[in-house]
């Protein structure tokens, strides 16, 4: 019998192993798995990109769901939006727990924008099944408004502050919405929501207002920002405490 070569001469080439006696007449098929091992790896998850960006402080890059997000939902979230929502989120469910009988979010408007963009979030929003206390269909006429807005504040779980051309020009003019403002901004009860208008002229007009990120309609639409705040102002199941 012949002796193989492959202790001595190896038969790492076609020719090495053909020159073997004892091997070179054999077929040989070749296998990938016989000279090569491919290495693990665990695939990693691909998050929905965009290529804008974010005036209000990073890219938007990768989204999410968070928490408190629905698993059915198709609405996702960026990671700044998530930041930004988590603190308002946690006073929505403590305020459900202890006052269940609030309105959802207490929208704070400009004056101007009352039949307009103003309409269309609340609309929106009751569209969603979200209870929402709004100046025009709330004050009754002949009633004192700033006191039925502070009654508006303190029956509402949280607040929208659509940030508007119109509100800016109000605030920097000491308006009745820099009163309302000035209550939301003291809590985690703040969502801004930004139309027609930049996070670098809210910052002018107002610096601790153009701190709070919040959402914007130049990144999603109305409609998709109604959806979002809906999500986020949603409790189901909370036992009421007391």
């Amino acid at each position: 019998m012949s002796l193989c070569t492959a202790p001595v001469q190896g038969h790492r080439t076609a020719s090495g192993r053909a020159a073997c006696p004892a091997c070179g007449s054999r077929s040989y098929g070749y296998s990938p798995s016989t000279y090569y091992t491919a290495p693990s790896y665990t695939p990693s998850f691909q998050s929905r990109s965009n290529s804008g960006g974010n005036s209000a402080g990073g890219s938007l890059g990768s989204r999410t769901h968070p928490s408190w997000s629905p698993n059915t939902s198709s609405i996702s979230y960026t990671p700044a939006e998530v930041r930004a929502l988590a603190p308002v989120r946690r006073t929505v469910e403590r305020r459900a727990a202890q006052e269940p009988d609030l309105r959802d979010v207490f929208l704070c408007h400009a004056w101007d924008d009352r039949r307009g963009a103003a309409t269309e979030l609340h609309d929106l929003l009751v569209s969603e099944r979200v209870s929402v206390w709004f100046s025009e269909k709330d004050i009754i006429l002949g009633q004192p408004f700033l006191r039925e807005i502070d009654r508006g504040l303190a029956r509402s779980r949280t607040g929208l502050v659509l940030v508007t051309p119109s509100l800016l020009k109000r605030i920097d003019n000491r308006g009745v919405s820099d009163k309302e403002l000035s209550e939301l901004l003291a809590r985690d009860l703040l969502i801004p929501v930004i139309h027609g208008t930049t996070y670098d002229e809210v910052r002018r007009v107002s610096p601790l207002l153009g701190s709070r990120n919040g959402l914007d309609t130049a990144e999603d639409s109305m409609e998709i920002v109604a959806k979002k705040i809906a999500e986020l102002v949603t409790i189901e199941d909370i036992v009421p405490v007391g």
